[in-house]
Protein backbone atom coordinates (compact mmCIF):
# COMPACT_ATOMS: atom_id res chain seq x y z
CA UNK A 1 0.00 0.00 0.00
CA UNK A 2 1.51 3.10 -1.01
CA UNK A 3 1.99 6.25 1.42
CA UNK A 4 -0.93 8.09 -0.18
CA UNK A 5 -3.44 5.24 0.45
CA UNK A 6 -2.22 4.79 4.11
CA UNK A 7 -2.74 8.79 4.81
CA UNK A 8 -6.24 8.15 3.21
CA UNK A 9 -7.29 5.34 5.07
CA UNK A 10 -6.12 7.21 8.38
CA UNK A 11 -8.71 10.32 6.70
CA UNK A 12 -11.64 8.20 5.93
CA UNK A 13 -11.35 6.62 9.61
CA UNK A 14 -11.90 10.59 10.61
CA UNK A 15 -14.14 11.64 8.40
CA UNK A 16 -16.93 14.70 9.77
CA UNK A 17 -20.28 12.38 9.64
CA UNK A 18 -22.32 15.97 8.69
CA UNK A 19 -19.52 17.77 5.89
CA UNK A 20 -17.19 15.26 5.06
CA UNK A 21 -14.11 16.87 5.87
CA UNK A 22 -11.39 15.84 8.21
CA UNK A 23 -12.22 16.01 11.69
CA UNK A 24 -9.04 17.50 13.85
CA UNK A 25 -8.59 17.36 17.40
CA UNK A 26 -9.52 20.39 19.76
CA UNK A 27 -6.60 20.64 22.19
CA UNK A 28 -7.56 20.97 25.55
CA UNK A 29 -11.04 18.98 24.76
CA UNK A 30 -11.64 15.20 24.35
CA UNK A 31 -13.59 16.15 20.77
CA UNK A 32 -12.72 16.05 17.21
CA UNK A 33 -13.81 19.03 15.56
CA UNK A 34 -14.75 20.06 12.00
CA UNK A 35 -12.92 23.38 10.86
CA UNK A 36 -15.54 23.97 8.23
CA UNK A 37 -19.37 22.91 9.70
CA UNK A 38 -18.45 23.06 13.48
CA UNK A 39 -19.51 19.90 14.50
CA UNK A 40 -18.05 18.19 17.03
CA UNK A 41 -17.74 14.44 18.02
CA UNK A 42 -16.48 13.06 21.45
CA UNK A 43 -13.61 11.08 21.50
CA UNK A 44 -15.31 8.16 23.92
CA UNK A 45 -12.71 6.33 24.97
CA UNK A 46 -10.95 9.52 26.57
CA UNK A 47 -13.57 9.42 28.77
CA UNK A 48 -12.55 6.22 30.65
CA UNK A 49 -10.19 6.81 33.52
CA UNK A 50 -7.00 6.24 32.23
CA UNK A 51 -4.87 2.89 34.46
CA UNK A 52 -1.21 3.73 33.85
CA UNK A 53 0.23 -0.07 32.97
CA UNK A 54 4.03 -0.48 32.84
CA UNK A 55 5.89 -3.17 30.77
CA UNK A 56 8.75 -5.48 31.98
CA UNK A 57 11.80 -4.44 31.15
CA UNK A 58 14.07 -7.55 31.17
CA UNK A 59 11.19 -9.81 30.26
CA UNK A 60 10.96 -7.24 27.20
CA UNK A 61 14.87 -7.82 26.16
CA UNK A 62 14.86 -12.04 26.61
CA UNK A 63 11.62 -12.24 25.03
CA UNK A 64 12.55 -10.02 22.35
CA UNK A 65 9.71 -8.04 22.62
CA UNK A 66 7.28 -10.51 21.48
CA UNK A 67 3.79 -9.80 23.67
CA UNK A 68 4.58 -5.95 23.71
CA UNK A 69 1.65 -4.24 20.84
CA UNK A 70 3.03 -2.65 17.75
CA UNK A 71 2.33 -0.34 15.55
CA UNK A 72 2.31 -0.39 11.92
CA UNK A 73 3.20 4.10 10.63
CA UNK A 74 4.32 5.79 7.81
CA UNK A 75 6.96 7.99 7.90
CA UNK A 76 8.82 10.33 5.50
CA UNK A 77 12.58 10.81 6.42
CA UNK A 78 14.30 14.10 6.47
CA UNK A 79 17.10 14.21 3.98
CA UNK A 80 19.33 16.93 5.76
CA UNK A 81 18.36 16.31 9.45
CA UNK A 82 17.47 12.74 9.47
CA UNK A 83 14.04 13.52 11.08
CA UNK A 84 11.30 10.69 10.89
CA UNK A 85 7.77 12.23 10.83
CA UNK A 86 4.29 11.94 10.26
CA UNK A 87 2.92 14.50 6.64
CA UNK A 88 -0.64 15.72 7.32
CA UNK A 89 -3.17 14.07 5.00
CA UNK A 90 -2.77 14.58 1.07
CA UNK A 91 0.17 16.42 1.21
CA UNK A 92 2.82 15.59 -1.04
CA UNK A 93 5.26 18.35 -0.53
CA UNK A 94 5.98 20.30 2.77
CA UNK A 95 9.11 21.38 5.02
CA UNK A 96 10.71 19.72 7.58
CA UNK A 97 9.30 20.88 11.06
CA UNK A 98 12.60 19.80 12.58
CA UNK A 99 14.81 22.13 10.33
CA UNK A 100 13.06 23.43 7.71
CA UNK A 101 14.75 21.66 4.91
CA UNK A 102 11.62 20.99 1.41
CA UNK A 103 10.78 17.71 1.58
CA UNK A 104 9.15 16.14 -1.69
CA UNK A 105 6.98 13.17 -0.75
CA UNK A 106 7.77 10.39 -3.13
CA UNK A 107 6.69 7.75 -1.03
CA UNK A 108 6.66 6.99 2.36
CA UNK A 109 8.47 4.27 4.44
CA UNK A 110 6.56 1.57 6.71
CA UNK A 111 7.73 0.80 10.04
CA UNK A 112 6.79 -1.90 12.71
CA UNK A 113 7.30 0.19 16.08
CA UNK A 114 6.32 -0.62 20.00
CA UNK A 115 2.79 1.24 20.06
CA UNK A 116 2.89 4.45 22.35
CA UNK A 117 0.56 3.23 25.30
CA UNK A 118 0.43 6.89 26.65
CA UNK A 119 -0.21 10.24 25.34
CA UNK A 120 -0.42 13.68 26.77
CA UNK A 121 -3.01 15.60 24.70
CA UNK A 122 -2.39 19.24 23.31
CA UNK A 123 -4.14 21.93 25.57
CA UNK A 124 -3.48 24.65 23.81
CA UNK A 125 -4.80 25.19 19.85
CA UNK A 126 -2.99 26.65 17.11
CA UNK A 127 -4.10 30.09 16.98
CA UNK A 128 -3.26 30.88 20.96
CA UNK A 129 0.10 29.47 20.17
CA UNK A 130 0.90 31.41 17.30
CA UNK A 131 -0.60 34.53 18.53
CA UNK A 132 2.11 33.97 21.35
CA UNK A 133 4.58 32.82 19.34
CA UNK A 134 4.38 35.86 17.32
CA UNK A 135 4.14 38.43 19.93
CA UNK A 136 7.52 36.56 21.72
CA UNK A 137 9.31 37.21 18.13
CA UNK A 138 8.34 40.93 17.71
CA UNK A 139 9.36 41.38 20.82
CA UNK A 140 13.17 40.20 19.69
CA UNK A 141 15.24 43.55 18.69
CA UNK A 142 17.39 41.46 17.03
CA UNK A 143 14.93 39.60 14.81
CA UNK A 144 15.58 39.94 11.12
CA UNK A 145 12.21 41.25 8.98
CA UNK A 146 12.07 38.43 7.23
CA UNK A 147 11.83 36.13 10.53
CA UNK A 148 8.81 38.87 11.58
CA UNK A 149 7.56 38.42 8.01
CA UNK A 150 7.63 34.92 8.28
CA UNK A 151 5.66 34.43 11.27
CA UNK A 152 2.75 36.08 9.59
CA UNK A 153 1.70 32.83 8.63
CA UNK A 154 0.27 30.18 11.30
CA UNK A 155 0.77 27.43 9.00
CA UNK A 156 4.50 28.05 9.93
CA UNK A 157 3.64 26.69 13.57
CA UNK A 158 3.86 22.61 13.40
CA UNK A 159 1.93 20.60 16.66
CA UNK A 160 4.06 17.60 16.74
CA UNK A 161 4.03 14.64 19.52
CA UNK A 162 7.19 13.89 20.09
CA UNK A 163 8.46 10.28 21.57
CA UNK A 164 9.76 9.66 24.96
CA UNK A 165 10.31 6.54 27.60
CA UNK A 166 10.03 6.71 31.05
CA UNK A 167 11.43 4.14 33.37
CA UNK A 168 10.69 2.76 36.43
CA UNK A 169 13.51 1.02 39.09
CA UNK A 170 14.51 0.10 42.07
CA UNK A 171 17.83 0.70 42.80
CA UNK A 172 20.73 -1.03 45.54
CA UNK A 173 23.85 1.46 45.46
CA UNK A 174 27.06 -0.18 48.08
CA UNK A 175 29.23 2.94 48.26
CA UNK A 176 32.54 3.92 49.59
CA UNK A 177 33.89 7.86 50.83
CA UNK A 178 34.56 10.18 53.35
CA UNK A 179 33.23 11.97 55.69
CA UNK A 180 34.07 14.75 56.71
CA UNK A 181 33.03 16.47 60.47
CA UNK A 182 33.71 20.04 61.31
CA UNK A 183 35.89 21.55 64.39
CA UNK A 184 36.78 24.15 65.65
CA UNK A 185 40.58 24.90 66.57
CA UNK A 186 42.68 27.73 67.78
CA UNK A 187 45.87 28.83 65.99
CA UNK A 188 48.16 31.23 66.47
CA UNK A 189 49.53 33.83 63.77
CA UNK A 190 52.08 36.85 64.16
CA UNK A 191 51.14 40.24 62.44
CA UNK A 192 53.12 43.80 62.36
CA UNK A 193 51.53 46.56 64.79
CA UNK A 194 52.96 49.87 64.51
CA UNK A 195 56.12 48.63 63.27
CA UNK A 196 56.46 46.13 65.69
CA UNK A 197 55.71 42.15 65.28
CA UNK A 198 52.65 40.58 67.23
CA UNK A 199 51.40 37.36 68.25
CA UNK A 200 47.67 36.92 68.64
CA UNK A 201 45.70 33.58 68.28
CA UNK A 202 42.42 32.94 66.34
CA UNK A 203 39.95 30.04 65.85
CA UNK A 204 39.49 28.15 62.67
CA UNK A 205 37.40 25.69 61.08
CA UNK A 206 39.33 22.16 60.05
CA UNK A 207 37.49 19.13 58.57
CA UNK A 208 38.27 15.70 60.41
CA UNK A 209 37.83 12.74 57.57
CA UNK A 210 37.15 9.52 58.38
CA UNK A 211 36.22 6.48 55.86
CA UNK A 212 32.69 5.99 55.38
CA UNK A 213 31.06 2.91 53.87
CA UNK A 214 27.13 1.73 53.20
CA UNK A 215 24.01 0.65 51.33
CA UNK A 216 21.12 3.26 50.23
CA UNK A 217 18.37 2.09 48.48
CA UNK A 218 16.04 4.37 45.78
CA UNK A 219 12.78 4.11 44.11
CA UNK A 220 12.79 6.22 41.15
CA UNK A 221 9.06 6.29 39.11
CA UNK A 222 8.96 7.85 36.02
CA UNK A 223 12.54 9.07 34.75
CA UNK A 224 11.93 10.25 31.20
CA UNK A 225 14.24 10.21 28.71
CA UNK A 226 13.64 11.47 25.07
CA UNK A 227 13.67 9.22 22.24
CA UNK A 228 14.80 11.29 19.44
CA UNK A 229 17.76 12.61 17.93
CA UNK A 230 15.95 15.66 16.20
CA UNK A 231 15.54 18.07 19.29
CA UNK A 232 18.52 19.12 21.60
CA UNK A 233 17.73 17.49 24.78
CA UNK A 234 19.09 20.66 27.24
CA UNK A 235 16.73 23.04 25.32
CA UNK A 236 13.44 20.04 25.75
CA UNK A 237 14.49 19.45 29.12
CA UNK A 238 13.74 23.18 30.21
CA UNK A 239 10.16 22.44 28.83
CA UNK A 240 9.80 20.02 31.84
CA UNK A 241 7.84 19.45 34.44
CA UNK A 242 5.22 17.78 32.71
CA UNK A 243 1.78 16.78 33.31
CA UNK A 244 2.48 13.66 33.96
CA UNK A 245 -0.93 13.20 35.56
CA UNK A 246 -3.09 14.33 32.28
CA UNK A 247 -1.42 10.90 30.58
CA UNK A 248 -4.46 9.61 28.41
CA UNK A 249 -4.58 6.09 26.50
CA UNK A 250 -2.82 6.41 23.41
CA UNK A 251 -5.74 7.11 20.42
CA UNK A 252 -4.95 7.70 17.07
CA UNK A 253 -7.64 10.35 17.11
CA UNK A 254 -5.67 12.82 19.71
CA UNK A 255 -3.73 12.81 16.86
CA UNK A 256 -5.81 14.48 13.74
CA UNK A 257 -4.53 17.40 12.73
CA UNK A 258 -1.29 16.83 14.20
CA UNK A 259 1.90 15.24 13.33
CA UNK A 260 4.04 13.05 15.09
CA UNK A 261 7.88 11.69 15.06
CA UNK A 262 8.78 7.85 15.99
CA UNK A 263 11.32 7.07 18.04
CA UNK A 264 15.26 7.32 16.98
CA UNK A 265 16.29 5.70 20.17
CA UNK A 266 15.83 2.47 21.29
CA UNK A 267 14.49 1.02 24.81
CA UNK A 268 17.50 -0.52 25.77
CA UNK A 269 19.71 2.85 24.63
CA UNK A 270 17.44 4.90 26.90
CA UNK A 271 17.30 2.62 29.62
CA UNK A 272 21.13 3.43 29.79
CA UNK A 273 20.56 7.08 29.58
CA UNK A 274 17.70 7.10 32.34
CA UNK A 275 20.70 6.07 34.45
CA UNK A 276 22.35 9.27 34.26
CA UNK A 277 19.64 11.29 35.97
CA UNK A 278 19.43 8.17 38.63
CA UNK A 279 22.91 8.53 39.12
CA UNK A 280 22.33 11.70 40.65
CA UNK A 281 19.39 10.53 42.62
CA UNK A 282 21.58 8.00 44.10
CA UNK A 283 24.61 10.46 44.88
CA UNK A 284 22.30 12.47 46.38
CA UNK A 285 21.00 10.03 48.42
CA UNK A 286 24.45 8.23 49.71
CA UNK A 287 25.65 11.92 50.48
CA UNK A 288 22.74 11.85 53.19
CA UNK A 289 23.76 8.61 54.24
CA UNK A 290 27.16 9.86 54.62
CA UNK A 291 26.42 12.47 57.09
CA UNK A 292 28.52 15.01 58.33
CA UNK A 293 29.29 18.34 57.09
CA UNK A 294 31.06 17.26 53.99
CA UNK A 295 31.41 14.19 51.94
CA UNK A 296 33.36 12.43 49.52
CA UNK A 297 32.29 9.54 47.30
CA UNK A 298 35.06 6.76 45.67
CA UNK A 299 33.49 4.36 44.69
CA UNK A 300 29.13 3.58 43.68
CA UNK A 301 28.22 -0.63 42.72
CA UNK A 302 24.62 0.04 41.67
CA UNK A 303 21.90 -2.62 41.29
CA UNK A 304 18.85 -2.01 39.24
CA UNK A 305 15.82 -3.67 39.83
CA UNK A 306 12.14 -4.16 38.94
CA UNK A 307 12.76 -2.14 35.54
CA UNK A 308 9.50 -0.87 34.14
CA UNK A 309 9.17 0.91 30.84
CA UNK A 310 6.68 2.73 28.59
CA UNK A 311 6.49 4.34 25.45
CA UNK A 312 4.93 7.84 25.73
CA UNK A 313 4.02 10.96 23.32
CA UNK A 314 4.20 14.44 24.45
CA UNK A 315 2.74 18.07 22.97
CA UNK A 316 5.17 20.53 21.65
CA UNK A 317 4.51 23.37 18.95
CA UNK A 318 7.82 23.64 16.76
CA UNK A 319 8.50 25.92 14.15
CA UNK A 320 12.11 26.26 12.15
CA UNK A 321 13.70 28.86 10.28
CA UNK A 322 16.39 29.01 8.16
CA UNK A 323 18.49 32.18 7.86
CA UNK A 324 21.71 32.85 6.36
CA UNK A 325 21.67 28.65 6.11
CA UNK A 326 21.38 28.89 10.06
CA UNK A 327 18.67 27.00 11.82
CA UNK A 328 16.76 29.14 14.42
CA UNK A 329 14.09 26.73 16.21
CA UNK A 330 11.42 27.73 18.53
CA UNK A 331 9.89 25.04 20.70
CA UNK A 332 6.62 25.90 23.07
CA UNK A 333 4.90 23.68 25.82
CA UNK A 334 2.30 26.20 26.96
CA UNK A 335 1.39 30.16 25.26
CA UNK A 336 3.38 31.55 28.08
CA UNK A 337 6.33 29.27 27.86
CA UNK A 338 8.30 29.76 24.45
CA UNK A 339 11.87 28.67 24.08
CA UNK A 340 14.42 29.91 21.61
CA UNK A 341 17.22 27.79 19.88
CA UNK A 342 20.17 28.64 17.44
CA UNK A 343 21.89 26.23 15.82
CA UNK A 344 24.00 26.38 12.78
CA UNK A 345 23.00 24.24 9.93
Amino acid sequence: MSFEEKTKEISNQLDCRECGALLKYAPGTTHLKCEYCGAANEIKEAAEPTVVVEIDFEKFLNENDSDVEKLEIVTVKCGNCGAASTLKPNITADSCPFCASPIVVTGGTANSIIKPKYLLPFKVDQKTAFEDFKKWVNSLWFAPNDLKNYVDNADKLNGMYIPYWTYDSNTDSDYTGQRGDNYITTETYTTTVNGKSVTNTRTVTKIRWSYASGRVYNKFDDVLVLASNSLPEKYTNELEPWDMESLTDYNDKFLSGFRSESYQIDVKTGFEKSKVTMESGIRTSIHRDIGGDHQQITSVSTVYNDITFKHILLPIWLSAYRYNDKVFRFMTLIASKIIFVYLYK
